[in-house]
């Protein structure tokens, strides 16, 4: 099954799980908590309140080397919207690829998804771990803060 099948198919419609692939084409799927949605939420929320030129979205699906990858919440300005529509897998990463870590994964299964993101184009990948600790990472490593969204709290378990 391609990407689009495997969306159009009714037997994944109603799964309360993330469903990506890997490079052999073999569906993988995470279970999600609500904490996980709460804290995409709240990511989303502030994204859409700091970033004006773009909107955020979440189960955001990147083709990448490694299969179909799908962030938790990403960022892309109007440009990056303007150049793909509504593909489906993006065949480029948003400007900025959010991951929030549960208990179904595991850090270095992160650290493999942020090289993809990087790889597809994506400026900045953010990390945050169950805590509502936030980590922001560009191309050359960990960075005390966003660049993009300079003003994003370092913790949304608060906010």
């Amino acid at each position: 099954m391609n990407w689009q099948e495997i969306c159009d198919s009714p037997l994944f419609r109603e799964m309360p799980f993330k469903v990506e692939t890997n490079h052999r084409g073999q569906i993988i799927m995470s279970p999600a908590t609500n904490q996980h949605g709460l804290y995409q939420a709240r990511i989303v929320r502030w994204l859409t309140k700091l970033l004006e030129d773009g909107e955020p979205l979440v189960e955001c699906s990147v083709q990448t080397g490694d299969g179909v990858k799908v962030s938790d919440v990403a960022w892309g300005s109007t440009a990056f919207f303007t150049r793909h529509r509504r593909a489906n897998p993006y065949l480029e990463a948003p400007e900025i690829m959010v991951e929030i870590l549960s208990p179904s994964h595991t850090t270095d299964e992160m650290w493999e998804k942020r090289e993809l993101y990087f790889a597809c184009g994506a400026q900045e990948f953010w990390l945050c771990d169950q805590a509502g600790e936030l980590h922001f990472f560009d191309r050359n490593g960990e960075m005390a803060h966003s660049r993009l969204a300079p003003r994003f709290p370092a913790s949304i378990e608060t906010h």
